[in-house]
């Protein structure tokens, strides 16, 4: 009797839904068809089995484009410049360029109508939740959706472009939720079970979190107690708060006030266990074991719709100041269903409120595209740092020497354009008009990679999702000495850094497969690591920064 009367239900709405839109044309949103077979991946192979089953659910995320967006960017341009240090509080950007709740208002009763249920709106009226089917779906956007075997795992997509009608055209942004082809991947990787070849030296051994504060110059500096930092995660961690424990009980570290913040439905997914205690544990350390908190902002699963909700998660919550991606896919995938426009979006909001997104480059060296062009997203965003890997050799625990960790992302972008403050820098060689990554570098390498306690056991994990939290935690520890008012810290890198190379370990050895190391910035560490202490100090005297 329910399956009839849903049945009839969404024949209701789609008539409803037919009738509200006669005569109104349909417009695009960022979400285009997806690019299936020959287009994707060289990794992807997909074959259509037909439709999806009208009744088949289906969880969408629809971002809302900011208002008085060339005043935005007029802001976050001046930040990124450097020719201002001036942020928007949370109440500034809701009343200048957050959508207004008359706006949110018509997307809600436009789902409302289509059938959609269990519809939630962000904080920051930046993104739309709700729950529906292929059937409402269809009605409500226009689109297609039809199943896809995908390397022998059933998956679907939408096959035509994500519409809105033309009243909603100046309001919606993008539809995430209609393909789950591809999806966010972490980038660690276990010691022994890299993409290339690593050797391992004497001087190449795992390290205990604990030293790298110590390797990188960093402990001479307060810990980040006045700082909070976030996590984008996912999944269920309860584990990872447990091992958390257990790390700083070892470590002689007082428990860090943790809070786990939900940005969609609980999930009792654990695949993730690893990536998050890396993560944290590795934050904690080079944070110098003290934290105002450690928020975890939690994605129901790795779809694009589900991260993206996490980001802004972390945005419309807007306490964190350091905010860690250990996670990335190809920028070619990202873009094609909207992600790149909408968490661009997200980014540049952060840059506004003064936070500063830490992201890694990935793990497959200069081809996370496969055969194709592209890096991985969203490491290529203008608005966030991207962290690249190295191979670090060490005695003891004082640092030695880096060199590129083969399987360190890097390259130029092939969707992104390149910042004004890295075309300033005359650094871009291969693409001058794109996005270059890695901005800088951190150990990643999984024979030189943290130990790591995973189920209370110790592990030993690297890959660039190392080397992101430990810029994380770095970056904490000198926000909080300089009372959080630092912006991004992208401009004055690439404005001071070559002047000054006592603020860097310049990688000048070693190749990500496309990119060789070289003196000063390059695609396969970006500027290096840092000199955390003399980078400090350097601050102090520099209001540019």
């Amino acid at each position: 009797m329910f399956a009839k009367q849903h049945a009839i239900a969404l024949i209701v709405a789609g008539v409803f839904a037919a009738g509200a839109q006669a005569g109104e044309a349909w417009v695009n949103t960022a979400t285009q068809a997806h690019p299936l077979v020959a287009t994707l991946t060289s990794a992807i192979a997909a074959k259509s089995v037909g439709e999806l089953a009208a009744g088949q659910s289906v969880h969408v995320a629809v971002t809302l484009k900011l208002r008085n967006k060339a005043q935005l960017d007029t802001l976050t341009d001046s930040l990124l410049a450097g020719t201002s240090h001036k942020t928007l509080s949370h109440a500034d950007f809701m009343a200048q360029y957050a959508p207004t709740q008359a706006q949110v208002q018509k997307v809600v009763s436009h789902l409302q109508k289509n059938g959609f249920r269990n519809i939630k709106v962000a904080p920051n009226r930046m993104l739309i939740t709700a729950d529906g089917s292929a059937a409402t779906a269809k009605t409500a956007f226009n689109a297609t959706l039809h199943h896809f075997n995908v390397n022998g795992r059933t998956a679907f997509a939408n096959v035509t472009a994500a519409q809105v009608p033309q009243s909603l055209g100046d309001t919606v942004l993008a539809v995430h939720g209609l393909q789950n082809v591809h999806t966010f991947h972490t980038t660690l990787r276990k010691s022994g079970v890299q993409p290339l070849a690593s050797a391992k030296t004497n001087s190449v051994t795992g390290h205990n979190p604990t030293d790298f504060p110590l390797i990188y110059n960093a402990s001479s500096l307060p810990a980040a107690t006045n700082t909070t930092v976030g996590i984008i995660s996912e999944g269920d961690l309860t584990q990872t708060l447990q091992d958390l424990q257990q790390f700083e009980d070892a470590a002689g570290y007082s428990y860090v006030q943790t809070n786990v913040i939900n940005a969609g439905d609980a999930s009792s997914d654990t695949d993730g266990v690893g990536e998050w205690n890396l993560d944290s544990q590795d934050i904690l350390a080079a944070a110098g074991g003290a934290l105002q908190q450690m928020n975890f902002y939690v994605a129901t699963s790795m779809t694009n719709a589900d991260i993206t909700a996490a980001y802004n998660s972390a945005v419309s919550d807007g306490s964190a100041k350091v905010i860690n991606v250990s996670l990335g896919e190809c920028e070619r995938d990202a873009q094609s269903d909207g992600t790149v426009a909408s968490d661009d979006q997200i980014f540049q909001t952060a840059v506004a409120q003064g936070q500063t997104f830490s992201v890694s480059t990935g793990d497959s060296g200069s081809a996370e595209c496969g055969s194709t062009s592209g890096q991985s997203y969203p490491a290529t965003s203008p608005y966030v740092i991207a962290i690249g890997g190295t191979t670090l050799s060490t005695s003891g625990t004082k640092y030695s020497s880096e060199s590129v960790w083969n399987g360190g992302g890097g390259g130029p972008s092939v969707i992104e354009t390149a910042p004004a403050w890295q075309t300033k820098a005359g650094v871009l060689t291969t693409s001058k008009t794109k996005r270059g990554v890695p901005d800088v570098s951190f150990d990643a390498d999984p024979n030189s990679g943290a130990l790591v306690v995973v189920n209370g056991s110790n592990q030993q994990i690297g890959g660039t999702s190392l080397a992101a939290p430990l810029f994380t935690g770095f970056w904490a520890r000198i926000q909080s000495a300089h009372g959080n008012n630092l912006v991004s810290p992208n401009p004055a890198i690439y404005q001071y850094f070559k002047a000054n190379p006592s603020l860097y370990h310049d990688v000048t050895s070693g190749n990500n497969g496309g990119y060789k190391a070289t003196a000063s910035w390059d695609y396969a560490t970006g500027w290096g690591s840092l000199n955390v202490a003399n980078l400090n100090t350097f601050i102090n005297s520099h209001s540019g920064f």
